[in-house]
């Protein structure tokens, strides 16, 4: 069964950091340009990072650049996204996709994951 699955969400305070991770099952993730997705409480779903199928090209929503950080481990079959200084508008279900080309893009998505909470508060 191919499927992608998030982890490493949680509550987390204003300020601090989570990393979150996006494996892949039943399929390489090599090959493919992965994006991060949110979606907000009441707001649409919005892309927060994408990166190619080598690594060698990244792109991040306005509001997360210097912020957040998404990387890959082709060996491992894993994306990340590291999050620093995150706000209280970082609350959100995140998502992980996997596009149908090796470019870093938030359009034409093939294979999504279910989604891991991450919820920022005092």
């Amino acid at each position: 069964q191919l499927q992608l699955v998030e982890s490493g969400g949680g509550l987390v305070q204003p300020g601090g950091s989570l990393r979150l991770s996006c494996a892949a099952s039943g399929f390489t993730l090599n090959y493919y340009g992965i994006g991060w997705f949110r979606r907000a409480p009441g707001k649409e779903r919005e892309g927060v990072s994408c990166i190619s199928s080598s690594g060698g090209s990244t792109n991040y929503a306005d509001s997360v650049k210097g912020r957040f950080t998404i990387s890959r481990d082709n060996a491992k079959n894993t994306v990340f996204l590291q999050m620093n200084d995150v706000k209280p508008e970082d609350t959100a279900v995140y998502y992980c996709a996997a596009s149908y080309s090796n470019r870093c893009s938030f359009d034409g998505m093939r294979y999504w994951g279910k989604g891991t909470l991450v919820t920022v508060s005092s």
